[in-house]
């Protein structure tokens, strides 16, 4: 199991975060990490995911959203061809500290036979990848703020 986890404070209200997080159609114009996204962010309802890490392999995967929260907690579960190969528990929080201000965390629980042969390499990826999301979510939530 690989646990990595990424946070960030942002100076906006958690609803104008949230509306970017859940406006999965925008993705492409802001998210340096995931690429594409499209699908429902209800509870049950399933997410088409595209990731581009530093790599620049294309990743593509299905996700079923397991919580919702509106306005502070969305978490998916996602699987790369089939369960026992490559499986992510992902969450995103976001945690109010005031009236304009949030505390943005995503958090993935990866598992199965890749992630243990590729430890290391898919921890920095990903990373990167969360790391560079938390970046532009923080820089598109306080614009349209």
């Amino acid at each position: 199991m690989i646990e990595v986890q990424a946070a960030t404070e942002i100076e906006a209200p958690a609803e104008a975060v949230w509306g970017v997080l859940t406006d999965l159609a925008s993705f492409h114009a802001w998210n340096p990490f995931i690429r594409d996204a499209h699908g429902s962010t209800q509870v049950g309802g399933e997410v088409h995911v595209r990731v581009r890490p530093s790599l620049r392999l294309p990743l593509a995967f299905h996700a079923r959203i397991l919580s919702r929260e509106d306005g502070r907690a969305l978490r998916w579960e996602g699987h790369v061809l089939a369960p026992w190969l490559a499986r992510g528990d992902h969450s995103f929080t976001i945690e109010p500290l005031g009236e304009h201000r949030v505390r943005f965390v995503q958090k993935e629980t990866f598992t199965g036979l890749l992630p243990w042969l590729g430890k290391r390499l898919l921890a920095r990826e990903a990373q990167r990848g969360f790391d560079a999301m938390n970046r532009a979510l923080a820089e598109r939530a306080q614009g349209v703020s």
